[in-house]
């Protein structure tokens, strides 16, 4: 089982290089991800955006210009069509947002007439952290696209998840479901969704992995919160998958995993034709390069 970032890396360059397409690539984090993963032979790489200004970006960061391949479109609403529908056409494989607009970048994916979202499907946001302080990867969502999600919402996201862990050499994942408490109470839906959430992997209406729920997040993770509050479960204190009942805890939660507990993280996009990768502008160019190192791992084509 895969339990650091960096053997992910390490699994995509064994497989063939896949084709990522990376819209309005001008900000430098995104040029020396991109720049390093080709290198590696993890992608082949063509970046859409101000390719004055692409050049002028990736000389000063020593990353080598001709293993890139740059379309001139310096307007950013035009260069993400551009790098979509190289997705869309088969050129590519998968998507990677660069220095433009989450919101933008996101609904480009979801457009009814020229985007990546299948008809029906769910968006959704799934982030791998790897933190210090706990043994293993946490795979979490949804921290930056779903707001309240519904229970319908809740179970695609489970199964996002689960499908990504698959990919990290893990044939049955925990998942805990994270609610304020570890009881169910009918004045709080989020331990009403947990209960059928696990319920219907009891009956197989959610193949693939483990389910318990609601849990709070001191027995998700904490094998000695579970000893003390006498919990019997066989994913409390050892989660692999932590499913957040809002955007506001599940950002809270990646964000101090990031600033206060040195965590390095990968983030994309799932539910559409592919993976997209969604990291803030902020995020650290290891961070992006293991955003592309994992979207090529999990890319279906």
């Amino acid at each position: 089982m895969i339990t650091k970032l960096k053997e992910i890396a390490e699994k995509a360059k064994k497989q063939a290089p896949k084709r990522l397409a990376v819209a309005c690539g001008e900000d430098p984090h995104t040029i020396e991800a991109v720049g390093k993963a080709v290198k590696e032979g993890i992608v082949k790489a063509i970046l859409t955006g101000d390719k004055a200004n692409i050049i002028k970006v990736a000389e000063k960061y020593k990353v080598d210009v001709k293993s890139l391949e740059i379309i001139d479109e310096p307007d950013k609403k035009k260069a993400l069509y551009l790098a979509i529908s190289k997705v869309r056409n088969g050129e590519c494989d998968f998507l990677m947002k660069g220095l433009i607009d989450s919101a933008v970048y996101i609904k480009g994916i979801l457009d009814k007439e020229k985007g990546l979202c299948p008809p029906g499907a769910v968006l959704s946001h799934v982030t791998i952290i790897e933190v210090p302080t706990y043994p293993k990867l946490l795979t979490v969502s949804d921290v930056a696209v779903l707001t309240y999600p519904d229970l319908a919402q809740k179970i695609a996201m489970t199964n996002y998840a689960i499908n990504v862990v698959h990919k990290l050499d893990n044939p049955n994942p925990k998942v805990a479901i994270i609610c304020a408490v570890e009881k169910v109470n009918s004045k709080m839906i989020p331990t009403m969704d947990a209960a059928i959430m696990c319920k219907m992997a009891d009956r197989g209406q959610i193949k693939g992995a483990i389910l318990d729920g609601p849990l709070a997040m001191d027995l998700a993770v904490s094998k000695e919160s579970k000893e003390i509050k006498g919990v019997k479960s066989e994913v409390a204190g050892d989660a692999d998958i932590l499913i957040f009942p809002n955007i506001e805890s599940g950002n809270v939660f990646f964000k101090t995993c990031v600033y206060l507990a040195k965590g390095e993280i990968a983030a994309f996009l799932t539910g559409a034709m592919c993976p997209c990768i969604l990291t803030s502008r902020s995020d650290s160019e290891e961070s992006k390069f293991y955003s592309i190192a994992t979207g090529a791992l999990v890319c279906n084509k």
